[in-house]
């Protein structure tokens, strides 16, 4: 998972895709950390992206860095804990701290379930990492 996340950090954004009825739904990401040994990431549950993962936890995250790229697999799991919300925010000080607290009622971390990451190259065979 470690190496999932420095990945995710190292790129800054990365596309998150959901389900929404039958079409699906792709928008950038930047914030993520671990937390007591699972994978976060954040939103805002008035933006239609946290009702979509809600209905359906499915997500798949995608990004590119230096001639490789990651596509991710899992279930995000809404994780209700003040302490995982601020573990976030203190991870992402520079973008989130404007914008969320912990306690604010808006902002939501979720934590990634049954997650497959693959790393691919075009040089060599993918890296497949579960968590």
């Amino acid at each position: 998972m470690k190496e999932v996340l420095d990945y995710l950090k190292a790129t800054g954004t990365f596309y998150l895709a959901t389900n929404e009825e039958d079409q699906p739904r792709v928008r950038p990401f930047g914030a993520v950390c671990e937390f007591e040994g699972k994978l976060y990431i954040a939103t805002n549950n008035k933006k239609p992206v946290f009702e979509q993962m809600i209905k359906n936890p499915k997500v798949e995250i995608s990004c590119m860095s230096k001639g490789t790229w990651l596509r991710l697999e899992a279930e995000a799991i809404q994780d209700d804990r003040t302490e995982a919300r601020a573990a976030m925010i203190e991870d992402n000080k520079a973008s989130l701290s404007k914008m969320y607290s912990a306690d604010d009622g808006i902002f939501e971390v979720l934590y990634l379930k049954n997650a497959t990451a693959s790393i691919f190259s075009f040089t060599g065979d993918p890296k497949v990492i579960k968590f």
